[in-house]
């Protein structure tokens, strides 16, 4: 059910609510990550951003960011580039080839795998859906 505030505005349900509020309090107690996905082209050749914003408990030490990327960037096989906006502000732009979303799912998992559990992830404007969770063989072949 549809719930409206006062303004005319949507209501968040509360699990939203919730889960924006734990997110809110691990940036600001825990070793966390936030990584965002962006389209920035959506025609040829596509181009795509992940921003990448640490949290406060960090204190300047970025170069995690650094190492995973090195790796990332020696095997993967799309065009890409990191680029540091602030201390706790990343870009990492990913260029066209038929393997973008694979290499950047790889890389999201890389940051995941080193911050287990305390990485955000927020889908912006990306519609890349991943795998099929609940795959059914009867619901696409007779």
């Amino acid at each position: 059910m549809v719930e409206f505030n006062s303004d005319g505005s949507l209501k968040l349900p509360k699990q939203m609510l919730d889960r924006k509020e734990e997110n809110e309090k691990k940036m600001h107690t825990q070793k966390c990550m936030t990584i965002k996905r962006e389209i920035m082209s959506f025609t040829a050749p596509k181009k795509c951003v992940l921003r990448l914003v640490l949290s406060d408990v960090f204190n300047n030490d970025s170069r995690f960011v650094d190492t995973i990327y090195g790796y990332f960037k020696d095997r993967a096989m799309v065009p890409n580039r990191l680029t540091k906006i602030s201390d706790k502000e990343f870009e990492v732009e990913i260029g066209t080839d038929f393997r973008r979303c694979t290499d950047c799912n790889s890389l999201i998992n890389e940051f995941r795998e080193f911050l287990p559990g305390n990485v955000i992830e927020e889908k912006g404007s990306c519609s890349f859906e991943g795998q099929i969770k609940n795959f059914s063989y009867e619901d696409y072949f007779d």
